[in-house]
């Protein structure tokens, strides 16, 4: 379980996030939405220990989530931000072995385990046959793929995403979150993106928390979400439901 109490935080005299309580359950599909400057990308980061909190706390499992070492933290967590890193010169297979730094150190001694991590992971994505390709000249969809396959390598089960589908077209953004969702489903792992497609969301998380102005606007099901005059209130414009063919669910429009 990974809690937060009390979270605040200020940037330039102004409060950016006011978080009172809010929990992340391991295992679950969870989204975060909300427009831009709501504070998603301030709570992914609290959460990645990218930055800290101007006051309150976070916890994951019974620890103060400060006080796990970088390799322990790694360990138990995954973090993909929205600018992926430089990858010069690193192949596929490179740029997914990184994934197992947690477990063995720059001079641990390779195990069979760390191997197959590897080639499970590049399967998992279906990247094997890029593998001997350099991570920079992948397309966007193929290197969201590579470094999805670094956190599979990884080994952690709560893994963290800052806008995933955020530079991928639309093929390849349903493609990514159907991945996610298979991971999410048949291994166990648990998921934290922040996305803006609401209705990429809704079919896809189990638990959607939604952000406005820095606080919690709404924490529940895509089900729950999807009403009107929340939808319009998130976002300050008017959204209406339609119905899709062959489907039960409703879709999200601007009116």
């Amino acid at each position: 379980m990974l809690s937060m109490h009390n979270i605040v935080v200020r940037h330039d005299g102004r409060t950016v996030l006011d978080v009172p309580k809010l929990e992340i359950e391991p295992g679950a599909f969870t989204a975060i939405l909300g427009h831009n400057g709501s504070g998603k990308s301030t709570l992914m980061n609290l959460i990645a220990r990218q930055m800290k909190p101007t006051s309150g706390s976070l916890t994951l499992g019974a620890q103060p989530l400060n006080s796990y070492s970088e390799r322990e933290f790694a360990q138990r967590v995954g973090f993909i931000p929205q600018r992926l890193p430089d990858t010069s010169g690193l192949t596929v297979r490179e740029l997914v072995r990184l994934g197992r730094f947690p477990w063995r150190g720059l001079l641990g001694r390779w195990r069979e385990e760390d191997l197959s991590a590897v080639e499970q992971a590049m399967r998992e994505t279906d990247i094997q046959q890029l593998s001997e390709h350099f991570a920079d000249n992948l397309s966007g969809g193929e290197r969201q793929r590579a470094w999805l396959a670094m956190l599979l390598a990884q080994a952690s089960p709560l893994i963290l995403l800052d806008e995933p589908t955020s530079a991928l077209d639309l093929s390849h953004a349903y493609g990514l979150m159907t991945l996610l969702r298979s991971l999410n489903q048949t291994m166990g792992r648990g998921v934290v993106a922040i996305l803006h497609d609401i209705n990429l969301t809704t079919r896809f998380a189990d638990r959607i928390i939604a952000l406005k102005r820095g606080r919690v606007f709404f924490d529940g099901t895509p089900e729950e979400l999807l009403s009107c005059q929340l939808l319009t209130a998130l976002y300050d414009i008017d959204i209406q439901l339609v119905a899709q063919p062959g489907a039960t669910r409703r879709i999200a429009v601007v009116a």
